[in-house]
C-alpha cells in the first residue's frame, strides 16, 4: 500500500513539472527538457557504456543537450541553420577522446553513445517542431496533447491488461515484456482514439476530428513500440530500472520511452500529412 501512495506522489509531481514547463513559456521548456535528456542519456550510458570513460559520456550528454537547446534556440529566432554546427565538435571529440584507453572497451562503448544522440536526444529535438511556428511563435499546447495522448494510452492499457489479458489473455511480447497483452494494446488504443477525438473538440489539436485521431493511434502505437524497446534494452543488460529518480517509477527513460518512438514519427505525420 505504502508502495502505492509513493507511485502515485512521485506520477503527479512528475506530470506537475511536465505540465507546468510546457505552458509557461519557451525558457521554462527549454531548461526542462535540457534537464530530462541530461538525465536520460546518464542512465542510458551508465547501463550501456563500460565503467569509467567520464569523459567520453560527458562529451556525449554535451551533444545531446547541446542539439536540443541550439535547434531550439534556432526555431525560436529564426536563426541561420550554421548555428547548429558546433554540436558536432563534442560528437567528433568522442572517438578522439578514446585514443588514451583500451581499444575493445572503448570502442564498444563508442556505438552506444552515438546510439545515445540518435535514440534520446533528436526525438526531443525533432519536438522543437511541435512547440515553434514558422514565425519563432512558442505553443505547447500540442505538445503537451501528445503527452496527454500517450499517458491516456499508457492507463488504457493497463487497466484493459488488468481487467482482460492477466489470467486468460494473449501475451504481446512474452519473451521481451511478459506482462504486455494484446487485450492491453488494444485497450490502450481505443482511449487513445477516444482522447485524440475529445483534443479536436475541445481545440487542443487544430487538425480537425480525422487527422487528430489518426495522429492520436500514431502516438499509441509506436508508444508501444518505443516500450517494447527500451524493454528489450535493459533486458538485454540485466537491469530492471534505467534509474531511480522517480521513486516507484524507476528512471526518466522508463517513464519517456513511448515518447522517444511515438512523438518522432508523430511530428512526422504532422509535417508530412497535415501540414
Amino acid at each position: 500500500m505504502k508502495n502505492i501512495y509513493v507511485r502515485t506522489i512521485s506520477g503527479l509531481v512528475f506530470i506537475l513539472i511536465m505540465v507546468t514547463s510546457i505552458l509557461w513559456g519557451a525558457i521554462s521548456y527549454i531548461a526542462v527538457v535540457s534537464c530530462i535528456i541530461a538525465i536520460m542519456l546518464h542512465e542510458y550510458l551508465k547501463i550501456s557504456v563500460p565503467s569509467g570513460m567520464h569523459m567520453e559520456k560527458l562529451l556525449a550528454i554535451m551533444s545531446g543537450m547541446l542539439l536540443f537547446m541550439t535547434s531550439a534556440v534556432s526555431m525560436q529566432y529564426r536563426m541561420d541553420f550554421r548555428f547548429i554546427l558546433p554540436v558536432i565538435i563534442p560528437i567528433i571529440m568522442i572517438p578522439v577522446s578514446l585514443l588514451s584507453g583500451k581499444e575493445k572497451e572503448g570502442y564498444r562503448g563508442y556505438a552506444f553513445m552515438l546510439a545515445s544522440i540518435i535514440y534520446i536526444a533528436l526525438p526531443f529535438s525533432l519536438l522543437n517542431m511541435s512547440v515553434f511556428d514558422m514565425f519563432g511563435r512558442y505553443d505547447g499546447k500540442l505538445l503537451l496533447s501528445m503527452f496527454i495522448v500517450l499517458w491516456v494510452s499508457d492507463i488504457g492499457a493497463y487497466c484493459f491488461g488488468m481487467m482482460f489479458g492477466q489470467k486468460n489473455g494473449h501475451k504481446m511480447c512474452p519473451s521481451i515484456s511478459p506482462k504486455k497483452s494484446w487485450e492491453g494494446f488494444f485497450g490502450g488504443l481505443l482511449s487513445a482514439l477516444v482522447t485524440g477525438y475529445i483534443l479536436s473538440e475541445t481545440g487542443m489539436f487544430r487538425f480537425g476530428i480525422f487527422h487528430s485521431i489518426a495522429l492520436a493511434a500514431v502516438i499509441s502505437l509506436f508508444g508501444v513500440l518505443g516500450d517494447l524497446v527500451e524493454s528489450q534494452f535493459k533486458r538485454n543488460f540485466g537491469v530492471k530500472d534505467s534509474g531511480s529518480i522517480m521513486p516507484g517509477h524507476g528512471g526518466l527513460l522508463d517513464r519517456f520511452d513511448g515518447a522517444l518512438i511515438a512523438f518522432p514519427m508523430a511530428v512526422i505525420y504532422i509535417e508530412l500529412i497535415i501540414r
